[in-house]
């Protein structure tokens, strides 16, 4: 899966640089487990049988772990930066807060997802849940990719000491 690829290589650029991405990484990790373990439950067409769709629990232990993602990026991580940067005398570049107002793009969608499907039942159909599943999969590489410029965009910041 080109998500898991993609999170190789910066585990592999950025793991062991700071405490804070490598907690951010190891979230990030869980959070693609879960997602892969419903990718690979979706139906593949009109015909599958329903049985072939994640059960509730996966449902709603997929999204315990994406809400926690979310809330931990931006109450967790964000601040453990902002504050290391603050005791360093640093200051969030326009570059950083682009990508920081794009990640928070990202986080509706996500969140209507969850909401859609946390609490269903068995008997519930998840008619267009492949598409759903599919789409949040999109918004997710794409929350991922910013966050790895960002996480590019931090550690040359914390490289370079302000006034440097």
């Amino acid at each position: 899966m080109v998500m898991l690829k993609k999170f190789q290589q910066t585990q592999e650029q950025w793991g062991g640089s700071s405490e804070v991405i490598d907690h951010w990484l190891e979230t990030r990790q869980l959070l693609i487990v879960e997602y892969c373990k419903l990718a690979t439950r979706q139906p593949t067409s009109q015909k599958t049988s329903l049985s072939s769709l994640p059960t509730p629990q996966e449902l709603q232990s997929f999204c315990q772990h994406l809400v926690d993602y979310i809330s931990e990026g931006h109450f967790k991580i964000y601040d453990m930066v902002m504050d290391k940067w603050r005791a360093t005398g640093f200051e969030a570049t326009d570059d950083i807060n682009a990508a920081y107002a794009k990640i928070v793009l990202t986080t509706d969608p996500l969140l209507n997802f969850t909401d859609q499907y946390a609490d269903v039942s068995e008997n519930d159909t998840l008619e267009v849940f492949d598409t759903d599943v599919s789409n949040v999969g999109q918004v997710l590489e794409l929350r991922f990719e910013v966050e790895d410029h960002l996480i590019q965009l931090i550690a040359d910041s914390l490289a370079v000491p302000p006034g440097a």
